[in-house]
């Protein structure tokens, strides 16, 4: 009962939030070279963000040229023709302004953020490092010990992340999503002057990238000066499509890890999922929480209340391609790791055959509607959200169908995904534990 009494409070402020961005408060243009800017007017406050989405990750790599998605990442701050290396930040700085970036296996994503008065300046900052970035070999010997450093460190300090890119290594056998964001040793050691040029000009072409614009600006503005600072470099073919589809898994596949200095053990369970896209991926989403996510999750309960695990968690390799949902789960004091996965398996297979109860999933269904529209509270949220399914799901007015979508499951949606995608032939198992002497 306290579920639905919550249910009620929560889409009645929903509702509100939800008025709040409506699709046809949302403007874009494609300039004549292809790229294509969205444009949502906010002005809450006089701030305004741009994150440009650049259609390449890892998975648009090749073996010997693993890693150069998230090393552009690194070099799109280190010069162009008219801002030296760390230029960018320093002129972002002085107007007021910051700026990250982040690189996955399908996209790269540059993010600023300003006082809406310094928008010609991002402007200016972005075409000059499209259209002149500086591959200076200097920088790129520098980057290149960064990115070196980056990934041993990584691997050092994070057990879930060492396990994971193992078994992704074992989950797929042709796909590139198999290797590493951040790519492998060797690759990184032997990347050429002349791999780096032609990598940037096969994907750094502006019909690559969609630019979304969110705060205290004016369309017309924008459009006027995406004209004038991106309207004249040129654009190029498309780069090649990713044609390896990965073979279908015929059985389950396992992987054992082992690190000095580990604790407990950890336990990885993955299953094959469809790409993003899929018409699952509501289903699978709202699966993924009941599992792991809070207190009274699935996965929580059967694992860590039963002093089998000290935590339990998820995440999901979701993009242009199918990828894997994978299942987290730290061993608690003298369990083995045979019996952890026991009892994970176990409540997969629980959900499987007796499916999940309507309380249950209208609780989860609010967290989903509640974070959808919280992250719209933001200019920042907003910005994302409307990247992500302009880039992911087909266009950004998809978001708005969003509420729906989740709003439509039924119990028995979410048991036909679970029987659907969690079957032992699809799974890899990966264990990490401390080396044996």
């Amino acid at each position: 009962m306290k579920w639905k009494v919550l249910a009620a409070s929560v889409l009645f402020g929903l509702a509100g939030a939800a008025h709040a961005l409506a699709a046809e408060q949302v403007k874009s243009f494609t300039l004549a070279n292809g790229m294509k800017f969205i444009v949502l007017e906010s002005s809450t406050i006089p701030n305004a963000n741009m994150y440009t989405f650049w259609k390449v990750g890892s998975r648009n790599e090749a073996p010997g040229i693993t890693g150069l998605s998230h090393f552009f990442e690194h070099m799109m701050f280190n010069g162009s023709k008219h801002f030296g290396p760390k230029m960018f930040d320093r002129t972002m700085e002085a107007k007021g302004g910051s700026n990250n970036a982040y690189t996955s296996n399908d996209v790269t994503v540059y993010q600023d953020w300003f006082p809406a008065a310094s928008l010609e300046t991002v402007f200016t900052l972005e075409s000059d490092r499209i259209a002149h970035l500086s591959i200076d070999p200097k920088m790129v010997a520098s980057e290149r010990g960064v990115v070196l450093s980056e990934r041993s460190t990584g691997l050092e300090n994070s057990n879930v992340r060492l396990l994971q890119e193992e078994l992704n290594s074992v989950a797929f056998s042709a796909h590139p999503y198999s290797w590493s964001v951040i790519g492998n040793e060797s690759d990184i050691k032997a990347w050429t002057q002349d791999d780096l040029v032609r990598y940037f000009h096969t994907y750094y072409s502006p019909n690559n990238a969609v630019a979304v614009i969110v705060g205290d600006v004016q369309f017309e503005r924008v459009r006027q000066l995406a004209t004038k600072y991106f309207g004249a470099i040129p654009k190029r073919a498309l780069p090649p499509a990713v044609r390896t589809v990965e073979p279908e898994q015929k059985g389950e596949r396992r992987v054992f890890v082992a690190k000095e200095s580990v604790s407990a053990p950890n336990l990885l369970v993955a299953y094959k999922v469809p790409a993003i896209h899929h018409a699952d991926h509501y289903a699978l989403d709202v699966l993924q929480s009941l599992l792991t996510d809070g207190k009274t999750s699935r996965l929580y309960r059967a694992l860590v209340e039963q002093q089998l695990a000290t935590q339990v968690g998820s995440d999901s390799l979701d993009g242009f391609d199918p990828g894997l949902l994978y299942l987290y789960a730290v061993a608690a004091a003298k369990v083995e790791p045979a019996k952890l996965e026991q009892a994970l398996l176990a409540e997969l297979d629980n959900v499987v055959r007796n499916g999940v109860g309507a309380e249950e999933l209208q609780k989860v269904k609010n967290q989903k509607l509640l974070n959808l529209y919280r992250a719209q509270e933001t200019i920042n949220g907003k910005a994302q959200q409307l990247g992500n399914y302009e880039v992911f799901f087909g266009g950004y007015k998809k978001l708005f169908e969003a509420p729906a979508a989740y709003e439509k499951l039924t119990p028995a949606d979410i048991q036909a995904v679970a029987a659907k995608y969690l079957k032992k032939s699809q799974r890899t198992v990966g264990v990490l534990a401390a080396k044996e002497d």
